[in-house]
């Protein structure tokens, strides 16, 4: 089969070389002589992108590329971003110590008031063993940690009793008692 001269021809090759290749064109772009390859960054090449000769400038966009992990030692966990969801969750994490009387926790960050950066949230799949001892009825399953700490029966009741200790404790006794209740009535 012959090719006709009117097909066009997919190939394409850059019009400038992209990497200088000594080192006297590296300090002469770092002065501030002005290249063929340097455009401003609104301009692009033949639709793409070129990285820019200063190295410093490299730098800097070859950091931003970089994905930001916790790290090799904790298996590359990306940083999530916190939408107001996490946040509350996050919160109530770092307060788990006032909502269960019975269990005690260790100090840990509790009193910075930095969120983590690096975290994983997930489901908890019970296994078939568990399916009437542990389980929770789709009833009981909440969207978000919040609305399943206030769906709790019992935690509304320790709660409730807290707040009625805190109120007897700050009550007045004695004859303040019926100072506060005089002020409190009209008079005719």
């Amino acid at each position: 089969m012959s090719e006709r001269k009117d097909d066009p021809v997919l190939s394409w090759k850059p019009k400038l070389d992209f990497f200088p290749s000594t080192k006297q064109d590296i300090r002469a772009t770092c002065k501030g002589e002005r290249s063929q390859i340097y455009k401003p960054s609104t301009e692009l090449v033949d639709g793409l992108f070129l990285p820019p000769n200063d190295p410093k400038k490299l730098n800097k966009v070859l950091k931003k590329q970089v994905k930001d992990t916790s790290g090799k030692n904790w298996f590359d966990m990306p940083a999530q971003t916190i939408t107001l969801e996490l946040k509350k969750d996050l919160e109530l994490l770092k307060l788990r110590s006032v909502i269960d009387p019975k269990r005690h926790y260790k100090k840990g960050d509790s009193k910075s008031k930095a969120l983590p950066k690096y975290f994983q949230v997930g489901n908890v799949i019970e296994s078939a063993t568990e399916f009437y001892s542990a389980r929770l009825t789709k009833k009981e399953r909440k969207a978000t940690l919040a609305d399943e700490l206030l769906s709790d029966r019992t935690l509304h009741e320790y709660r409730k009793r807290k707040v009625r200790e805190i109120e007897e404790k700050n009550r007045p006794a004695g004859v303040a008692k019926w100072k506060i209740k005089k002020h409190g009535k009209k008079r005719r």
